[in-house]
């Protein structure tokens, strides 16, 4: 990948990029497959290294009566994909839906997924129903990399309250899967939402564990095991009827399950599970290692852990109720400490010019790890693409568990111990000609009055101003040609008299702005969707040259000015260093 800049920071290279080379942009992806329809692109890496990949298609929409599973595979780490194979027929006139891959230790590939076995397309009163989550769990497998699957099998569902409460009384099951099976050793297990209402109501987590199949090559012989044992699923009746897209990962703790899933409360919600899945703590809505909440929309949540024993969770960083706003995709990295994972602060992950609800909306991901590189893959609904990680990029999120460093390098300005009216000339102009720039400094209000407390010119045009609210709100703001770009803090993160540490990031590629107050992202503080700002092209050509600090009860120090395209994680540390001095 062409690199413009290179930051030498936290002891990994950190790439600046322009658009048309930035990784995270959704267009830069390989593309997979597309069609009307395309979801849940996964990923399984056979013993020779090819890749295989099932997803749920359909010439229509996400629903129609023409959808079924399939694999593709790919030979070269994702470049290129062969034609997709059927897995179950689209001839055959019955939905298949959700497919999650699995590969064991000999190499054998078996997906499992929604069946509509018995063609039910309506509800008992006659209305007609989606078709596509409910049915049996069935499943199948290859022997040859995705080229010929075996025939069709069912997994015993046992009957729960779930079931029986459901509009069927239990004579239909609903249900489906978002994540993929995860292993420990010769254990494996995947979950899955069940349904108590039809559609997508009264949700709660199963799941299936079988402690033989990654070895056993007779089907009849394979142990299966629906858990946790008892009537209830993975519930908490504190977080209303939406609780599904269960996914999890077995933790570095012996016995140890961890699992995420989405609601309707702006927050996703996590369980533990120490005893393989038997029983769950009470769910809780997600909140950072800081304790302050992680935002997600109705939006899967989804869960990997990665070789290193160290974990990503990919969402979407808003507090939407419904099933909007997933672009951006944003990643935090988690660590395992005493039986618990800790969340860091967000970087953006994927994301794309096209915000609309219907086509721009990334989900459904899957993560590659192989040979120590990082692949992504996603959907929007229609088109599967599959995106390279730099592997620091992970690294970076990790870090901020790790010894804090300060940034060394990179300023275009770098001044101290500010108050009073001062002009500040910067060596190099702000611009977004490196992916972006970014702005920390250290910042002491005595009073909230209302206030600008620094300006930003280009020659003698004001086009940056950063101004404090009578209620202790920043708000930064850049403007061009008549167009603005604005920027507010979360209410209530600000004290009278309390030294605070504030960092503004523009990332010119995804043209997105956000800010950090003492190493936390704003979100929009429960008062708003987001915390973050989107902006158009118009803004590209800004150039700041020279800053005029104006007169405002208190003081600014540190205040260090970055000519390229910054990320959380490195003002996070900075944040965490500074404090410990």
């Amino acid at each position: 990948m062409k690199c413009l800049t290179i930051l030498l920071l936290l002891g990994v290279p950190i790439f600046s990029q322009g658009q048309s080379d930035d990784w995270r942009l959704i267009s830069n992806g390989q593309k997979i497959y597309e069609h009307g329809y395309c979801d849940q692109p996964y990923v399984v890496v056979t013993d020779d290294g090819t890749w295989v990949c099932t997803f749920t298609t359909s010439p229509g929409v996400e629903g129609d009566k023409i959808q079924y599973i399939v694999s593709t595979s790919s030979s070269d780490k994702g470049k290129t994909w062969s034609a997709p194979l059927e897995i179950e027929v689209a001839s055959l006139g019955v939905e298949a839906s959700w497919a999650m891959p699995l590969i064991t230790d000999y190499d054998r590939i078996y997906v499992f997924y929604t069946f509509n076995g018995d063609t039910i397309r309506n509800l008992p009163d006659g209305a007609k129903m989606r078709a596509d989550t409910h049915g049996w769990y069935c499943y199948r497998y290859t022997d040859d990399k995705g080229k010929t699957w075996s025939e069709r099998y069912r997994l015993d569902m046992r009957k729960t309250a779930c079931d029986r409460e459901n509009d069927f009384s239990g004579e239909v099951q609903m249900f489906w899967g978002i994540g993929e099976p995860v292993s420990k050793g010769q254990d494996v297990w995947f979950s899955f939402t069940k349904l108590g209402k039809y559609f997508l109501e009264e949700g709660e987590g199963w799941v299936y564990y079988s402690d033989n199949i990654l070895t056993e090559k007779e089907v009849s012989k394979i142990n299966w095991q629906l858990l946790p044992d008892g009537d209830l699923g993975i519930r908490s009746p504190n977080l209303g009827s939406v609780q599904e897209e269960f996914n999890i990962q077995p933790m570095n703790i012996d016995n140890g399950l961890y699992c995420v899933y989405r609601t309707t409360l702006g927050q996703p919600a996590h369980s533990y599970s120490f005893d393989k899945g038997k029983s769950w703590s009470e769910p809780e809505l997600i909140s950072y290692a800081n304790g302050l909440p992680l935002r997600n929309p109705r939006a899967c949540p989804r869960l990997w852990k990665c070789k290193n024993g160290k974990y990503l969770l990919w969402y979407h960083n808003n507090g939407e109720k419904g099933f909007k706003n997933r672009n951006p995709a944003w990643v935090a990295g988690g660590v395992e400490k005493n039986g618990k994972i800790y969340w860091s602060q967000p970087e953006i992950f994927i994301h794309g010019p096209d915000r609309s609800y219907e086509t721009g909306r990334f989900s459904y991901p899957d993560l590659v790890e192989e040979e120590g590189r990082y692949w992504v893959s996603t959907t929007q609904k229609t088109t599967a693409t599959i995106h390279e990680v730099p592997a620091n990029f992970f690294e970076m999120l990790w870090s901020q568990f790790d010894e804090p460093k300060s940034i060394s390098s990179g300023f275009v300005g770098s001044f101290d111990k500010l108050s009073g009216r001062k002009k500040l000339k910067l060596a190099e102009p702000l611009n977004m000609n490196n992916g972006g720039f970014a702005l920390d400094f250290w910042i002491q209000l005595d009073d909230f009055k209302a206030a600008t407390i620094f300006e930003g010119k280009d020659g003698k045009m004001k086009n940056m101003e950063l101004t404090v609210s009578n209620e202790g709100i920043l708000e930064f703001s850049i403007t061009k040609g008549g167009y603005t770009m604005k920027l507010a803090s979360d209410e209530n993160r600000l004290e009278k008299g309390k030294t605070h540490h504030v960092a503004l990031l523009i990332d010119a590629d995804a043209k997105i702005s956000y800010m950090l107050i003492d190493g936390s992202i704003c979100d929009g503080g429960g008062k708003e969707i987001s915390g973050f700002s989107w902006f158009d092209d118009a803004l590209m050509g800004t150039e700041i040259d020279q800053l005029r600090v104006k007169r405002f009860t208190g003081e600014i120090d540190k205040l260090r000015l970055y000519g390229q395209q910054m990320f959380t994680s490195q003002f996070v540390n900075n944040y965490n260093a500074e404090k410990q001095k």
